[in-house]
């Protein structure tokens, strides 16, 4: 019995043994092959954005190694596509209209011959290209405009963003490219100094990897809203442990840390320590009550209607070529903002900040976005100004650490602000 066993475990391997080496012959190159294999023969095609499978049945030539497939398109840029010998369908994902057009398919062997190709006369759905440039929305921000679209099928596109405007009299155009492949995407065109009687006009284009280009869409005339930076000479911070509203002002004294170092306009980089620390008891100073929730009450002095935030990091570094403590788990990743109402005797929750990482590997590139400190509209989805109010409330929520989920955040080295004074 124990010899019948061992016979059938060694017919067993060396059936194993023969079936892969037959499998991995298949991929041995022989360069006196000449003979292409046989066509595949095409069952049927699917269109969808942009593109279509085509459905097909292989030949059963022992080499066979893939299906491939050709388009070119009107600027007679060629486009090719694989699919492996053991799959029954290709997509091919390239095309710039919903015109019927021509994809050529064949199969190729493993030394390289190529069956004759097979004409597929296909219709795709409507372009991708198309498809997000119908979605793009323009809004009006602070000195900017908001541009936005949705890419549901998260393709790799360009959005074109041409503008223009008169500006003292003289005319000026131009052109902003965004890439970008996510779902849902919200871009600003920053830094013009325009009046409410300077209109902005914007028209849009996108264009993919494949040379097709969307058809331009008209955006229409925007005005932009216009604010100020807010004169820091009038704030001022209550005391720690001091309670607005039930909420009490932070610890930030710690180490070379100082509380009020985050409205003296000097910013933490290299040498210069300018920042808040909370020694990990921010709360309110008592360790017991931890650090996390902290939040930095400031009084303005005066009211205002509020509008823009930047945030600057505490650098903690020797040279201003290090990167430090930026972007790392010290510093804040995540805050929410509160403005005071006086009519209801409550804080006002504005909005959610999430400062995003530089996604780079350049260090030059990250210093960079890091000293020009993080800019955000207190309502990202509809920038506006809040109600006007005399206290602005910064309330630390985690780091930046383990994506963002560290409750180690203690330092912070700047807050400004930008809006506009109302008379009360």
């Amino acid at each position: 019995m124990k010899t019948i066993k061992k016979y059938i475990c060694l017919m067993a391997v060396a059936l194993t043994a023969l079936q892969s080496c037959r499998e991995e012959g298949r991929f041995e190159l022989y360069s006196g092959d000449t003979v292409a294999p046989g066509k595949p023969t095409i069952i049927d095609w699917e269109p969808f954005f942009g593109g279509v499978i085509i459905y097909f049945q292989p030949s059963d030539d022992e080499d066979l190694l893939s299906i491939n497939a050709e388009y070119t398109n009107v600027n007679g840029r060629t486009f090719s596509f694989a699919a492996s010998y053991f799959t029954n369908a290709i997509t091919v994902s390239c095309m710039g209209s919903t015109d019927p057009h021509t994809v050529r398919v064949y199969a190729m062997d493993r030394t390289g011959n190529k069956s004759e190709a097979v004409p597929v006369i296909v219709r795709p759905d409507e372009p991708i290209v198309q498809r997000v440039a119908s979605t793009v929305s323009v809004k009006p921000a602070f000195g900017s405009f908001m541009v936005e679209w949705v890419n549901g099928l998260m393709a790799d596109v360009n959005v074109y963003v041409d503008f223009s405007f008169t500006q003292n009299g003289i005319p000026k155009s131009f052109t902003q490219v965004f890439s970008s492949s996510d779902d849902s995407v919200r871009m600003f065109v920053e830094n013009l100094d325009l009046t409410h009687s300077e209109p902005v006009t914007v028209r849009a284009r996108v264009e993919d990897y494949y040379d097709n280009s969307s058809v331009v869409v008209e955006l229409g005339q925007i005005i932009l809203l216009t604010d100020e930076l807010l004169p820091k000479a009038g704030w001022s911070l209550p005391d720690t442990k001091t309670e607005i509203g039930g909420v009490p002002q932070c610890f930030g004294d710690s180490y070379e840390g100082k509380l009020r170092f985050v409205i003296d306009d000097i910013i933490d980089e290299g040498f210069i320590y300018n920042y808040m620390h909370t020694g990990s008891r921010g709360y309110n100073g008592n360790a017991d009550d931890g650090n996390l929730p902290w939040n930095v009450l400031i009084d303005l002095g005066d009211y205002y209607e509020l509008s823009r935030i930047i945030t600057h990091q505490r650098h903690y570094a020797e040279t201003l070529l290090e990167r430090g403590q930026y972007y790392q788990d010290e510093n804040v990743g995540i805050y929410n903002m509160y403005i005071w109402d006086e009519d209801l005797q409550q804080w006002d929750f504005v909005s959610q900040r999430k400062i995003p990482i530089p996604n780079t590997g350049n260090l030059v590139e990250l210093l960079q976005k890091a000293r020009a400190g993080d800019f955000a509209y207190l309502y990202p989805d509809e920038p506006k100004y809040t109600k006007p109010t005399r206290w602005f409330r910064y309330e630390a929520v985690v780091g930046f650490a383990n994506d963002y989920t560290s409750i180690l955040a203690t330092s912070l080295s700047e807050i400004t602000l930008y809006g506009r004074k109302v008379n009360r």
